[in-house]
């Protein structure tokens, strides 16, 4: 027979200790300016971005995926390599820095959007809230 509390853990997700919230053990604060992006505002960031590469797209290459993909990949990383954000990011109010709080910068971004291009590295992530994308370019989206 199963247990509920068998169940009901792993349905949780993996154990975290008390006051354990994402980014605290990279010395962020809980809420507000520098705190880690919540996945809310990821996703309403990345159709935002989604939305305005496939409105280019459509306007000069009749709306091909892969054409939309490339505006998205060179929108990330020109825009996030030399700012810190694109589009989406900048009307929610997030921004992309590295372990430290330094601008990410070009390399990072291009690690970045390729692993974020390849969408499963983005939906898996620590309890920090940082997806494997962010890992590997060693970045935070973190609040403005």
């Amino acid at each position: 027979m199963i247990d509920r509390r068998d169940l009901s853990s792993w349905i949780s997700g993996p154990p975290t200790e008390p006051g354990h919230y994402p980014g605290r053990a990279l010395g962020l604060p809980r809420t507000g300016r520098g705190s880690i992006a919540r996945p809310g505002r990821r996703v309403v960031a990345l159709c935002i971005d989604w939305a305005a590469c496939l409105l280019i797209s459509s306007a000069f290459f009749h709306g091909n995926s892969s054409a939309t993909l490339g505006i998205f990949a060179l929108e990330q990383i020109v825009l996030v390599g030399t700012v810190g954000y694109s589009l989406g990011h900048r009307v929610l109010g997030l921004k992309v820095v590295r372990l430290g709080g330094a601008p990410a910068g070009i390399p990072a971004a291009i690690l970045r959007t390729v692993l974020l291009c390849l969408v499963i590295p983005a939906v898996v992530f620590d309890a920090d809230q940082r997806g494997l994308h962010d890992k590997a370019a060693k970045t935070l989206l973190v609040r403005l």
